[in-house]
Formats: C-alpha cells, structure tokens, sequence
C-alpha cells in the first residue's frame, strides 16, 4: 500500500490505556472501510526493556525511551498520549507544534490553564490541518450514540432531567496500594476527573446542553494507602498490607453534585471507586416532556427508552437491543444479537478519528469540547472546597 495511504501512528504510554488503544488501532482499518490505514509505527515508555516486550506483545513496529524523540521522527503523523494528565499538556503542544495530529485520553488535562493552553494550540494547528481529538470513548458506544439520535430527531422533547453515575469498587479495599492515580499532581483529581469527566461528557454531548453552574462535595474515604507492590489493571494490587509503608492520598475518593444546564435542564451526578458491588457501572438516564431514556454500561448492548405517546395500557420503558445492522457503528461488527464490549468503543473512536482527518475537517470531541469538561471539573472542586456553594463554570 503507498505510504501516502497510511495514518502513521505513535503513541506514548503502553499501561492500560495504552493496550486499549493498541487494540483499536490494530483492528479499526479490519472491520471498517477507512480512507487510511494506520500503521502502528514506535510506542514510548521510559523503561526500555519494558516497552520493548510491549511493542512486540501489542504490535508496535519499533520503540522510542523519550516522547520528544518521537515528535522529532519524520515516519509518524499522529502522536496518540495515554499518559497520566501531568503529561499531557507538554506532549500535544510540542506534537501540535511540530505538525502531527493529537489523540489525547481524558481529562484532557489537570488544570484548566493547561487546557486553554492545549485548546489554543489545537485550533492554530487545526488551520494548518493538522487536528486533534480528546479520549471522550463512551461517545462511540452504540446504545449511546443511539440515545442521542433520539435526543437530536426530538423523541424526548424539551429536556428536563438529567441523572448520571460512574460507578466502581476497585479502591474500596483500604489496602489497595497509592497509584499514581491517587496522586493530584499526577493525575489532577480522582473519581472526579478519571470517571466523573465521561458522565459530564456524556450528559452535554447527549443533551445539547452545557452544565452552567454547579454546588459539589468531594470526600477521601481512605487518605492513607501502602507504597509500593504492583498494580494490576483496574482490580488487581500488589502483596500490600495494614504492615506496609503508607503514603498520602490526595484526591478525591468519591464526588457528588447537582448542576444547571443551560438549556434550561437541572441535573444530579455521582462519581465514586468506592460502589462495592459496582465495577464500571457508566449509568445515565435523561428524562423529557416526551420521553425518557436510560443506559446502564454493565449492560452496554442495551438501551431502555420510554415514549409517552404510547397508549396509556402499554407504557413503560422498553428494551432496545443496540445490535441491529441499522444501529450506530454495529454494521460493520458481528450478526444482529451478537454483542459489542469495552473495547469497541476505542476502535470506533479510531475510525471517527481518521475518518475527519482524511476529511480535513475537526474530529469530536475537539481540545475546545474538552477544555469545556475542564472548566466543569474545576468549578466542582471551587464548590467543594466553598461548602458546596454554587459554582459557575464560566468564572
């Protein structure tokens, strides 16, 4: 295949992210007709014999120990970051500035002046062509992206309600050990930027609406964790125990919030790692004037969907199995019946990716969309540490 016909990709970052989004990018041009073909060119990680061992376990063509070698490299056109937010900034400006396209993981940053900084670069890099993309994944889940069909033919009507949760229990284990994740400089905030920043996407995405203003609390149930030990994925830990060496947590554990949507919406969230019984419970339900729908992730092939016009003798929420030819992406996958996983929604997201790319036109969630879901997270925190005072998104 000429090598004009290839989107040469290379990432940053090869933890759990990075094997999600290796997986996309080695699947995304097999099931879908795509106008370039990725190629899985250099993967980056500080520890050699470590990224090594991944590249040839994932699929990467060669490796790199420093980011800026990889910006430097003329063999690649998109850098795609899965590393922890302090990172982030740095890594898609430079990659931005030298002419390569951005896919960047949520949030799209720790801070909201390094978003607008990350923002401002992406939309001067966008004029030269060159776009970038932040890591909103649930967006490509089909039950979802059906839920917004709904929404934007009118189904619903005037929106009214929105209640959204993110919930998990991996860290409910008081002796699961301190993470990076669990570290605010590193990762920015915890159940609030890592789960709850998809339900805020999610909620303004799906309604057409933006959250104007806010009143949170945020708690740390365990401000203390053992260091050291080997964290596995999302479950698993180490051999750490009540003997070990404990270090501080600095982020939040759990956060709650009510919020205002500028469309005239009021809405309830919950984002927590501490829902003993819950393991990726991504749940939101969007309630009109002439519908409702639901969606619950740990039954992501399905969508309940509530129409008011119904005969008084039939109401109530149906079950809509999202596994139809007809349904959003599902075409391309298995016969109807046959579910999609977690993992679709990466590859999905590749195929949106380089589809606008090739289009020259700006993939969505844009920096821009991003930097908005930052100035959410950060009047949430302003409102939590002013007692729950409300907050607008816009001071």
């Amino acid at each position: 295949m000429p090598s004009q016909q290839l989107l040469r990709v290379g990432m940053v970052g090869y933890a759990f992210m990075g094997a999600a989004h290796s997986q996309a990018w080695r699947t995304a041009h097999r099931f879908f007709d795509l106008p370039l073909t990725p190629e899985m060119t250099a993967l980056v990680g500080r520890d050699e014999q470590r990224v090594q061992a991944a590249a040839e376990r994932m699929g990467w063509g060669s490796v790199e120990t420093d980011w800026r070698r990889l910006i430097e490299r003329d063999d690649i056109d998109l850098i795609d970051i899965c590393t922890p937010g302090d990172t982030h900034r740095e890594i898609a400006v430079a990659a931005l500035a030298a002419g390569k396209h951005v896919l960047c993981e949520k949030p799209l940053a720790n801070t909201v002046a390094e978003a607008e900084e990350m923002a401002a670069a992406a939309e001067a890099a966008a004029q030269r062509g060159v776009f970038a993309m932040c890591g909103f994944t649930y967006r490509r889940t089909p039950a979802l992206a059906l839920a917004r069909r709904f929404v934007q033919e009118g189904r619903l009507g005037q929106i009214r309600h929105v209640r959204a949760q993110y919930l998990q229990d991996w860290l409910s284990d008081a002796d699961a050990p301190l993470t990076w994740r669990l570290d605010k400089d590193k990762a920015g905030s915890g159940a609030l930027g890592d789960i709850g920043a998809h339900s805020i996407d999610l909620a303004q995405w799906l309604t057409g609406q933006r959250i104007a203003g806010v009143s949170a609390l945020m708690h740390t149930f365990v401000t203390e964790r053992p260091v050291g030990g080997d964290f596995v994925g999302l479950g698993g830990h180490g051999a750490t125990g009540q003997d070990a060496a404990r270090g501080p947590v600095t982020v939040d554990d759990a956060t709650a919030f009510t919020a205002r949507f500028d469309g005239g919406a009021i809405g309830v969230f919950e984002a927590t790692r501490f829902a003993l019984g819950r393991k990726n419970a991504v749940r939101i339900e969007i309630n009109g004037t002439a519908g409702s729908l639901a969606f619950d992730f740990e039954e992501s092939n399905v969508l309940q969907w509530f129409d008011a016009a119904d005969a008084a003798d039939a109401q109530g929420f149906r079950r809509i199995i999202v596994t139809e030819p007809v349904h959003p992406y599902v075409g391309n996958w298995w016969p109807a019946g046959h579910g999609l996983g977690y993992e679709h929604g990466f590859t999905h997201q590749v195929v949106d990716l380089v589809t606008a790319i090739a289009a020259g036109e700006q993939p969505r969630p844009s920096f821009a969309d991003a930097l908005q879901v930052q100035r959410v997270l950060a009047a949430i925190e302003a409102s939590a540490e002013n007692s729950s005072a409300w907050q607008s998104t816009t001071d």
